[in-house]
């Protein structure tokens, strides 16, 4: 069975991580995805994550595009979006975290610290993903073509438009608190005795298990420090205190198997390799065992971290190598081995 998106062909001029990955996504739910051959006219869908004034050298911005095809979709990202006197920048995925206050709350707060993993640009993508889809939706229904733009920055501030919302409305002025939740608690990363783990604990429905649990149900749910989530947040060094004598007796497992069973979110925090050989994780399927040439060893790629019933995503297989796949896609654009020949000879390709 082809993928949703089959017959889709993707013109792939990303580079880092937002770009490439959005093309990634797109080519798992069954589009062609080409890397990188410079206005192939049968392209629906051009992914460039490159700066205004880069698109506008290289021909790939819209109006170049449509006039080689009227109805293509140019799908870009760039660091900060526009308008804005910021438009023209470039920036990487840091840039999002600490201009959206992400990095400010993060940690201690002195120093900040920035997410070691790069959720801005990850999310980037998914966005300009799912932009994508919609673009495609609609020139199905319209015939039309149009531009879909993603931003480090609008990323950044979307992920953490509640924090923006909390402190333009009531002026709450947070600062940073570690691994110590500030809205409901218990909230935390404890230590345990043979390392740590995370319990998060929002809503009453939850609280009054966490506090069933601790066989302390009189004395956590009738003291009126504690009666709702903001008041838990505001007294969470209290709660957290009880909840670290708690993990401390037991292993890891131990309070991972008892806050799961009585269905408090909990989980172990893994290293790497841990998270590689976690049980849940390799029965889940999450991961798929990839070889590339050079590769010691098979590579985990994480598969989409959406499944459809009916149209699934696939890693149908691995990327290829610089110029892999060229004379294959010349062939199927209409070029037949004497003119890709002629084309190599040229160092063209």
């Amino acid at each position: 069975m082809g993928g949703v998106l089959e017959g889709v062909r993707v013109l792939d001029f990303g580079r880092y991580i937002a770009g490439p990955y959005c093309a990634t996504l797109l080519a798992e739910f069954g589009a062609e995805v080409i890397r990188v051959e410079k206005r192939v006219a049968t392209a629906d869908v051009v992914v460039a994550n490159l700066p205004p004034q880069t698109l506008r050298a290289m021909k790939l911005d819209y109006e170049s595009l449509k006039a080689i095809k009227p109805d293509i979709i140019l799908t870009t990202a760039t660091a900060f979006g526009g308008p804005g006197p910021w438009s023209d920048r470039v920036g990487f995925d840091g840039v999002g975290q600490v201009m959206s206050g992400a990095v400010y709350m993060t940690g201690a707060g002195d120093p900040p610290y920035r997410a070691a993993v790069n959720w801005v640009d990850f999310g980037t993508a998914l966005h300009c993903a799912f932009g994508t889809l919609a673009a495609l939706i609609e020139r199905g229904k319209s015939g039309r073509g149009q531009i879909v733009e993603g931003a480090l920055l609008a990323t950044a501030l979307s992920f953490t438009n509640a924090t923006l919302i909390e402190q333009a409305v009531i002026g709450v002025n947070r600062v940073p608190t570690g691994n110590l939740g500030q809205t409901a608690a218990p909230a935390d990363i404890y230590r345990t005795r043979d390392g740590w783990v995370l319990c998060q604990v929002t809503g009453h429905p939850l609280f009054k298990r966490w506090a069933r649990l601790m066989g302390e149900e009189e004395v956590w749910l009738n003291d009126p420090r504690f009666a709702d989530d903001i008041s838990r947040g505001n007294n969470g060094r209290i709660i957290s205190e009880r909840m670290a004598r708690w993990c401390a007796e037991r292993t890891t497992q131990e309070a991972v198997d008892a806050l799961g069973q009585a269905m408090i979110p909990t989980g172990p925090v893994l290293s790497p390799q841990q998270a590689l050989d976690h049980p849940h994780i390799r029965a889940a399927g999450f991961m798929q065992d990839v070889d590339y040439p050079g590769l010691p060893k098979h590579a985990p790629v994480a598969r989409a971290a959406v499944r459809l019933s009916e149209t699934p995503g696939e890693i149908v297989s691995r990327p290829p190598t610089l110029g892999e796949h060229t004379d294959l896609v010349l062939a199927e654009l209409g070029y037949d081995a004497a003119a890709i020949a002629a084309l190599r000879q040229g160092g063209i390709i």
